[in-house]
């Protein structure tokens, strides 16, 4: 059987390629096609409703408020245990610093409702301000971002630290600051009609995945992996490492759930608060 997934084009998602690579899916007689994301979350939630992915890992809050938004899909479990580290960056000649309002400035964003646009809310509702829609600038992915950033076009853009590092080490950004998602990051979410028709499927899916994560967390030269296959120095790819763990269970908190989908309602991203029930497929463990 075919199916169709998605995620970043980051360390994050290596297991899924080692999945594919060693014949984990193909063994149960799954045919994997995965598609890397340039355009993270907005575009992945996009697809999802298109029906061009069948299952995506996909951040938490984005996939939460597109979920709400009417995407029919549902969360089936915890990808990324850890939350995401975001770095917060500018242009590399930009005198935009750490002090700077963030009332003043435009935000780089890959799409509206990607992971960029919701945290850049998220970080200046913290800060005591409430964006703009004019104060978000739509880049497509990380190049466009760049460009931006060093065009005058946008003043700031947050993305995950790591991924980022090697653009703040060839001096193409600079790295002011951090903020870190008081949840999970990354959640795998399947379209609502493959959960009716393909039930089993997923969950045996769900199970090879947390199978290859595990081995991949113990596995003594991880670390020089990733930075082998993502361009980091072995000193970053140690850290962003050692900082990631991925989830082993199906278990998802009610609390946690909450936690997102209040912070949504607070920074004005959803309007209408929903059960985990709503957003979670009925075999996943929701306490």
């Amino acid at each position: 059987m075919k199916i169709k997934i998605g995620g970043v084009p980051e360390h994050f998602n290596y297991p899924w390629k080692l999945a594919i690579e060693n014949g984990s899916f193909s063994n149960i007689g799954l045919d994997v096609e995965w598609s890397d994301c340039g355009g993270g979350t907005g575009e992945m939630n996009k697809k999802l409703r298109s029906s061009e992915l069948d299952i995506a890992v996909v951040l938490t809050e984005g996939i939460i408020t597109d979920i709400i938004n009417g995407n029919p899909s549902m969360i089936v479990q915890k990808y990324i245990k850890s939350p995401l580290i975001w770095g917060i960056h500018t242009g590399a000649n930009s005198k935009v610093n750490s002090e700077t309002s963030f009332a003043d400035i435009k935000f780089a964003i890959s799409r509206p409702g990607s992971g960029s646009h919701l945290m850049a809310s998220v970080e200046a509702k913290n800060r005591g301000i409430n964006l703009q829609p004019n104060q978000f600038v739509e880049v497509g992915h990380i190049d466009g971002a760049v460009e931006a950033l060093n065009s005058g076009k946008a003043d700031v853009l947050l993305w995950e630290k790591f991924t980022t590092k090697p653009l703040v080490d060839a001096r193409q950004l600079k790295h002011i600051g951090d903020t870190v998602t008081p949840w999970p990051c990354f959640m795998i979410a399947a379209r609502q009609e493959l959960l009716v028709k393909h039930p089993n499927m997923v969950w045996n899916l769900l199970w090879i995945i947390r199978k290859v994560s595990r081995h991949f967390m113990n596995e003594e030269n991880a670390a020089q992996t990733i930075a082998d296959n993502y361009g980091l120095s072995l000193h970053d790819a140690t850290m962003w490492f050692n900082k990631t763990e991925w989830e082993q269970d199906i278990f998802l908190s009610k609390k946690m759930l909450n936690n997102v989908v209040n912070t949504l309602i607070e920074t004005g991203i959803v309007a209408n608060k929903v059960s985990s029930e709503d957003l979670c497929w009925n075999r996943t463990m929701v306490y």
